[in-house]
């Protein structure tokens, strides 16, 4: 399909090298980077592992207890 686009003057000139240094038509490159581009968004993320877990070996103190706490702090 044939489309017109309003493309910036610096774009255009950087699209026009890239597609020389690639061996591209322009039209090819485009299609290609809005492929990318639109694939992209339905592409879910990648699912992260799991935190690790750590013991902490039981409370020591009551952090609600100002006075405990410190006594906790300074003894180290």
């Amino acid at each position: 399909m044939k489309t017109t686009l309003n493309i910036d003057d610096t774009v255009m000139a950087r699209l026009k090298a890239e597609a020389r240094d690639r061996g591209q038509t322009m039209s090819s490159l485009v299609e290609t980077a809005l492929r990318m581009l639109l694939d992209h968004d339905k592409q879910k993320p990648p699912e992260l592992p799991p935190l690790p877990r750590f013991s902490s070996g039981g409370h020591r103190v009551d952090v609600a207890n100002r006075d405990a706490l410190t006594e906790v702090m300074e003894a180290h």
